[in-house]
């Protein structure tokens, strides 16, 4: 990716960055209203798509982060970033004055379900797509007008819009949370900005691990560490205490 703007090749990544928007947005609120056997399908396809865009637009792989030629750079990084985040959320879950923040309700008695989210859905309808769209595609599209920095925060800005949608009944769904914070209107509104503001700044480290290794490997580890861990997490805790 380019630190600074192209000379000469402003206006056409300009309606790039359109409409990759365009595509995102169109993705969200599909997800967000589409069945759910369909639902899991449509972020995996909107970022196959973008990927599509943006080959034809004139990314290149190494662009995207796709190249070959650093994907040792972009596993060394990913998986020293996820280390970080099992061994922090393995201490959280351990100790008794934390230990309540990980048991979330919608892994009790329910281990399997949660290796197969944690393993299998959480890497392939979440991380990876989410990481092609925000961190290969849109990332690159931008940087060709804007240059790296100005990428990172437009495209992490967006990244925490991203999750409105998702983060509608975040509190509402575990209990301890919506325990100490109260239900209603108010619970709600400080779930879906908290989320917002905590996935931009993800963002903003995952664009940052992006340039680092020159590979999406590298916020694929992070990314996955974030969203997975906690659920194995939530899992072995109520596995462990036999209720």
């Amino acid at each position: 990716m380019p630190d600074r703007p192209q000379p000469g090749t402003r206006d056409r990544p300009i309606a790039d960055v359109a409409v990759v928007v365009s595509v995102l947005t169109g993705t969200n609120v599909a997800a967000y209203f589409a069945p759910g056997s369909l639902q899991t399908l449509i972020v995996p396809l909107g970022a196959v798509v973008l990927v599509v865009l943006g080959r034809h637009s004139g990314l290149s792989w190494d662009d995207i982060g796709l190249g070959r030629r650093h994907w040792w750079s972009g596993a060394g990084y990913g998986g020293a970033a996820a280390g970080v985040v099992v061994g922090a959320v393995a201490v959280g879950a351990l100790l008794p004055g934390t230990r309540a923040v990980f048991l979330d309700e919608r892994y009790h008695n329910n281990f399997g379900a949660a290796l197969l989210l944690a393993l299998v859905s959480i890497p392939l309808q979440t991380v990876v797509p989410e990481e092609l769209a925000f961190r290969g595609v849109l990332l690159a599209t931008l940087a060709r007008s804007w240059g790296t920095a100005a990428a990172a925060v437009v495209s992490s800005a967006l990244f925490g819009l991203w999750h409105i949608s998702s983060s509608l009944g975040l509190a509402a769904a575990h209990e301890n949370v919506s325990g100490q914070l109260g239900g209603g209107m108010t619970t709600q509104v400080l779930g879906v900005v908290g989320s917002v503001l905590a996935t931009a700044a993800a963002g903003l480290v995952f664009c940052a691990l992006r340039r680092r290794s020159g590979s999406l490997l590298a916020p694929i580890g992070l990314h996955w560490a974030l969203n997975g861990a906690a659920v194995l997490a939530a899992a072995i805790l109520w596995s462990s205490t036999g209720r």
